[in-house]
């Protein structure tokens, strides 16, 4: 709990047990009454006062600031003390639950800023650690990181080994072992060894200072709720203040002209009545706080949306669209089959391992990490590399080749082409067909299951769209599940077909893009949503998308649309709940049969409900 509010509770608590102890009294006197029940009223309300003056001084009238001095003044004018204080009493208690729910948001929030790093070791020349501030570090500079320290701008291990925990990025708390030539990103923390790191980016272009800037600046996007409540209390709060006046006034003159009756009093406590049941700050509060509420708890999760109106848009989301490879598939290649002839499985992959040695090709790098063992370089030999089609070399006395069918079709060698889905290499040892591997893009883990249960949160089409071909991007999508594929695509091309897709979709209907955040660029920005995965370090990612991912998890989409549709049920409970009660308490106020015990219910009871509800946004654990 804040100083701030400390100094509220303390307040609350001694004008509660001052108005206890006076009603216990059961002064009579009048004016004896007046002085003790403004010490309670004074001491829970004069910083409300205070706001009321200010907002008259700078012509910003019609707050609830002043709402609630008009009210309790008023009351009291009409010797209705105890309920005048009462006002400003449930009123402090209502402000009271808000605070504590913001500071509740807000924690979220600060758990996360605190992955900022407070300073940077950078190794000198001479071997001397000098601890500077992360924004004096240069690219290029050896910093170290101790265990225990976070990491502090973006780089590679150069020397050393150890675990980071990434929690606060990704919200996933397993850590992640790094070594010598890992990329390392800001904002980590170093569990076990002693690390030495290359810096590659300043600390304005890390990762950590990225992201701390869009979650800062998440709440300056307001959403469509948002903006219409902002409108609708500037022209609501005069409109009733103008209402109550002539509820006040004009019932009045009336019975004081056709009866003779004076009625003043009456009215005008209805017109007091009235103004603290219309008080706006329910829907001012709640909605804004939902949102910021749902945004805090996304965060936490590893979800960072950047403001509330692309938190609206992901509900009404219906078409997910995927880019295959780092989206859908981990983008790394591995050795999925091997097929031999003649020879063994592991003559056959330790041959093609020998003659792709030396190449640094992903497809090489998948076969040598397959073999997983030591070449002995002095067994490999007159290694030439066929441009597109492969490479050949001399392997222990073997001639070996290795590469694609054109390959197989320049060494006139009578082979059938395989089709399957992955990328063949075939081999050729001895000028005799030996075989071929099958190298596959491995598809996610959670991926399956991402596509089945986002037909559970509502959403109509799953699409894929990769640059592969059409065997390849078929088979994918056919394991998935994914509803529809289109295969061979340009960057250009899938803008054109996104383009499309939007224009299938109805008015209330929005699409969402999921890609890798680089070479998808122009298609997250171009759809309704953009949503980029594996945003661990990629720039184009934070820059170019509306929601990121931390932690590369196709099932996250599925959260953050979870927490989306959350967050709006409880933003549209509070608008129903709030003007709803709002509106059968005014009418009863105009009519008489509302005094001000049910003002101060449909004012600080309803905010206080609406704002302990909007709590529940924070809560995302179990979406």
């Amino acid at each position: 709990m804040t100083k701030k509010q400390k100094k509220a509770l303390t307040a609350i608590l001694e004008s509660a047990i001052l108005v206890i102890l006076i009603t216990i009294l059961n002064v009579k006197n009048i004016y004896i009454s007046f002085i003790l029940y403004m010490i309670p009223y004074y001491i829970v309300g004069h910083d409300i006062l205070k706001k009321a003056w200010k907002g008259i001084c700078n012509k910003q009238v019609f707050d609830e600031c002043f709402l609630m001095t008009v009210a309790t003044i008023g009351a009291i004018c009409l010797g209705d003390f105890k309920e005048g204080v009462a006002v400003m009493l449930f009123y402090q208690i209502g402000e009271f639950f808000q605070s504590y729910a913001v500071g509740k948001s807000r924690k979220n929030i600060t758990e996360l800023m605190d992955i900022r790093p407070d300073y940077a070791n950078i190794q000198q020349a001479d071997g001397t650690i000098e601890t500077v501030d992360p924004d004096e570090v240069e690219i290029g500079s050896v910093i170290v990181v101790k265990p225990g320290e976070k990491v502090p701008i973006d780089g590679i291990i150069i020397e050393g080994k150890t675990t980071l925990n990434t929690s606060a990025l990704t919200g996933e708390s397993l850590p992640r072992s790094v070594k010598e030539n890992d990329e390392i990103i800001s904002g980590c923390i170093n569990m076990s060894g002693l690390i030495k790191v290359k810096t590659t980016k300043e600390f304005g272009e890390s990762t950590v200072s990225k992201i701390l800037d869009l979650v800062e600046n998440a709440s300056s996007k307001k959403s469509k709720s948002e903006a219409f409540i902002s409108k609708f209390a500037k022209v609501y709060t005069p409109a009733v203040c103008y209402s109550a006046l002539a509820l006040a006034v004009l019932p009045s003159l009336f019975f004081l002209i056709f009866k003779g009756e004076m009625t003043f009093g009456t009215w005008i406590y209805r017109a007091l009545t009235f103004l603290v049941i219309s008080c706006p700050c329910a829907l001012v509060i709640s909605i804004p706080l939902t949102f910021f509420a749902g945004i805090g708890g996304a965060s936490h999760a590893g979800i960072l949306i950047k403001g509330s109106n692309y938190l609206e848009t992901l509900a009404d989301s219906r078409y997910v669209v995927f880019d295959k490879t780092g989206t859908m598939t981990k983008g790394t290649f591995e050795v999925t089959e091997i097929h031999s002839e003649n020879i063994s499985k592991e003559e056959l992959l330790k041959l093609t391992a020998y003659v792709e040695t030396y190449s640094s090709h992903p497809i090489s790098l998948s076969i040598q990490k397959a073999y997983d063992q030591k070449i002995d370089q002095n067994k490999v030999s007159d290694i030439k590399e066929i441009a597109g089609h492969g490479v050949t070399g001399n392997i222990g006395g073997k001639e070996v080749s290795a590469g694609n069918y054109k390959l197989m079709q320049q060494l006139q060698l009578d082979v059938s082409p395989v089709l399957t889905a992955g990328t063949i290499v075939y081999v050729v040892v001895d000028h005799q067909y030996a075989g071929y591997i099958v190298i596959s893009d491995m598809i996610k883990p959670t991926a399956k299951q991402a596509i089945t249960a986002l037909k559970t949160v509502g959403i109509k089409q799953t699409i894929m769209l990769t640059g592969d071909n059409q065997l390849v991007g078929e088979s994918v999508a056919k394991t998935l599940g994914i509803d529809q594929v289109y295969t061979e695509l340009l960057p250009a091309d899938k803008v054109e077909k996104v383009e499309t897709l939007l224009g299938q979709c109805t008015k209330n209907e929005r699409l969402a893009f999921v890609g890798d955040g680089i070479n998808d660029a122009p298609v997250l920005t171009r759809s309704d949503i953009g949503i980029a995965m594996g945003a661990l370090g990629s720039d184009a990612a934070i820059e170019a998308a509306d929601v990121v991912l931390m932690d590369d998890d196709p099932l996250s989409i599925v959260k953050a649309i979870k927490i989306s549709k959350k967050c709006m049920h409880i933003v549209y409970e509070n608008i129903y709940f709030a003007i709803g009660i709002k509106m059968i308490c005014l009418l009863l106020g105009a009519l008489g049969l509302a005094n001000m015990w049910v003002a101060i219910f449909a004012d600080v009871g309803v905010m206080v409900i609406a704002v302990l509800n909007a709590i529940r946004a924070l809560n995302t654990r179990r979406l």
